[in-house]
Order: structure tokens, then sequence, then C-alpha cells
């Protein structure tokens, strides 16, 4: 099969690092992979690292600012028509909504994979409809969609993959501990992912300020960056940072930007916590849960899929409360759990590795490309709000 990968931003996100890490497999499976994508950036260097054609696209202006949806869908129908492949698969919902018109209007199959839960028009709802088939990344993700007009025997289940080689337990090295010229015992508890608001990262802040009253040798580290330029993400950024700079959370809080050793990173953490409002299936839960990590975490969207209904393997807590979230870091303190968690490492090997998750998504693929044969026709678009 000769598949095109649409991605958005140049980015290494959530959704970028899914879809690398199963790349070597779809390759060795004998797929022909190619991506349109922006041809600059991080994302472009790891395509091409892993000997995957690039065929640039633009959809942003130099101000990072989305170009008009029809430019954006006119290029990329220029693109499908010179690339030809036998299906075209959008990494994200916001190239699913754009790509599905185009796709169904240039008879390409297509797959639309949707890793956010973000409300959606009733136009963007029809043009997402238009794909062959649709993966939603937990079962919280595609029961919201659905609820909003997405059609139910289009969107199917995938989760996400990890690789359990790269992510799995090993013993602490205290190399971090050298990195930050902090005491060897001291604990580090870790917040990962992109900064900005839906990550919680204020609450999170607030817990700590709790925290560090009772556990007054614990370090908080934030690692990762703030992609938009957004206004309130540049003031929500800023906000973090003054916080930082105060009492009782002075000196205890250690922004890291982006790191490419989260595999090496997470086995010296005392405790991953993630403080997210929202969350379809948080990849860095996963990768937490691989190697064996102490986790809290908030039980928002697929959260619990990640670690079951028992929520062994981590302490899940309501969103939105530091007091809540304070007490459930400093539980962990009082009552520290095995340095290696045996469960989540077990549910990972279950039902998440990247092995498994690329032979379901060639099976998909193949699916997708014989319901367009089958079934040519898409519904409309129709005219409305975007």
């Amino acid at each position: 099969m000769d598949i095109l990968l649409l991605f958005e931003y140049p980015t290494l996100c959530g959704g970028e690092q899914s879809m690398l890490c199963l790349l070597p497999l779809l390759q060795a499976a004998g797929c022909r992979l190619r991506a349109a994508a922006p041809g600059e950036g991080p994302l472009a260097e790891a395509l091409r690292k892993q000997d995957i054609e690039v065929l640039p696209i633009t959809l942003h202006d130099a101000f990072g600012v989305r170009l008009p949806l029809e430019t954006c869908r006119a290029a990329l129908a220029k693109l499908l028509k010179q690339s030809r492949p036998d299906l075209l698969h959008a990494n994200s919902l916001s190239m699913t909504r754009l790509s599905g018109p185009v796709a169904a209007d240039g008879g390409v199959p297509s797959v639309g994979h949707i890793r956010d839960i973000v409300g959606l028009s009733r136009r963007a709802v029809q043009d997402v409809n238009r794909h062959s088939a649709l993966l939603a990344v937990s079962n919280a993700a595609r029961d919201f969609h659905i609820a909003q007009g997405v059609e139910a025997q289009r969107i199917k289940v995938l989760y996400n993959g990890v690789d359990l080689e790269l992510f799995r337990p090993r013993a602490a090295t205290g190399f971090l501990h050298r990195e930050l010229k902090l005491p060897p015992g001291a604990p580090l508890l870790a917040a990962i992912g992109q900064i900005g608001p839906r990550k919680g990262l204020d609450q999170l802040m607030l817990a700590m300020q709790r925290v560090a009253g009772e556990w007054p040798n614990a370090h908080l580290l934030i690692i990762g960056e703030r992609f938009s330029e957004k206004g309130d993400a540049i003031e929500f950024e800023r906000s973090l940072h003054e916080m930082a700079s105060k009492t009782p959370l002075a000196g205890r809080v250690h922004f890291l930007g982006w790191r490419m050793d989260i595999a090496a990173l997470l086995p010296e953490l005392t405790l991953l916590v993630h403080a997210a409002k929202q969350e379809p299936l948080g990849r860095v839960l996963l990768e937490g849960a691989a190697c064996g990590c102490s986790i809290v975490a908030t039980d928002v969207g697929g959260t619990v899929e990640i670690f079951g209904g028992s929520h062994s393997g981590a302490l899940l807590i309501p969103p939105g409360n530091p007091q809540v979230m304070a007490e459930a870091i400093l539980q962990w303190s009082r009552q520290p759990s095995p340095k290696v968690n045996h469960n989540s490492r077990l549910r990972m090997e279950h039902l998440f590795g990247s092995t498994e998750t690329a032979g379901k998504l060639i099976t998909h693929w193949k699916d997708a490309i014989l319901a367009r044969l089958e079934y040519p026709n898409s519904p409309p678009i129709i005219s409305g709000s975007l």
C-alpha cells in the first residue's frame, strides 16, 4: 500500500510522536509511506531520518496563522493529484476536517485520525464524515464525536501504541539530579507535555504550594514548550513563571523545555503528575505506565482507559481541584508505592504495544480502501457556518 500521511504542524507533539513510533513497523510490513507536511522543522527532520519522503505543503502564513480553508484544500487536492496514493491518512482532527471533502471528491480512500475532544460545527461534522473511515484514540473520544454527529458506523477505536523496548522499567541513574544540581535524594515530581491552559499546569502549581509546605525537599519539573502564539497561551505561560518565582515555590520549580530523552528521564522521577482538564488519551501517561512510573492524573477523557476501571497503576482524581491534587500527591509521599508499578507495565503490554497498534492500523487502512471501492458516494458538503 502507498500511504500519504497528512500533518499540519512542524512540531513533535503527542499525535506526531504516536505516528512516528509506528513508522518502522509499517515500513517493515511493506507499506510505502510518504508525508504531506511542513518541509522544515522537527517533524520533517524526524520523518527524513526514517527515510520517509516529505512532500511539503503550506497551510499557514509566515505568522503561523492558518490559510483560508479553501486555499488549504486546493493545495492538498493538487498534492493528491500529483502523488496518487492508495490512501490518505489525516493525522489529526483538524486535518481530518480539512481533508475529508478533498479526498472524497478526488476519489482517494482516506482515514481521519481523531486525537482530540473538541466541539465541531455542523459543517465540520459533515466534512469529517466524508472520510472512508475514522479512527478515535479512545472510547471517550469516539463517544464524544458520535454525540455531535459523527457517524457511529464510520468511526473505530485505535489506541496509541508505545515502543515497549524504548519505554521500559529501569533503574534510576541520578543523571537528572546531577543536571539540576539537586541532592541525590530529592523527590522529583514532573509534568510533561505542551504548555497551555488545557494541561492544567496552573492547577498543579496551586497544588504544589501546599505540597511544598509538607514535602519540603520535593521539586517540580515542567517539561515541555508552549507552541501557541495566541495571547492567552503566552499569558498562561508567563503566569506559571510568576507563580514559580514566589514563595513557597521559589527554587523548587524547574522549567526544562522540550526534551527528546523522555524514555531515559521517566525512570528518574519520583512521581509523574498529569493535571489535564481534558485528555483524549495522554501519550505521556502511556509512556510513564510503560516505564512503571508512579502516577497521579486527572480522571478525564480516555485516561481511565489507560489504567483500567480499577484505577490500578495510577491515582486518578477529579480535574480542577488543586486541594484534591495536593492531597493525592501528599498521600503518595506518605505511602509511596513500589519503585516499579508492574500492573501498569502489564496493561501496556496487553493493550498499548506499538507492534499490535501498527498491525491494527494496516487492517484499518485496507478496510478503508475496500469501503471506498464499495461505497464511493459520501455525504455531500452542506452550507452553513464553519
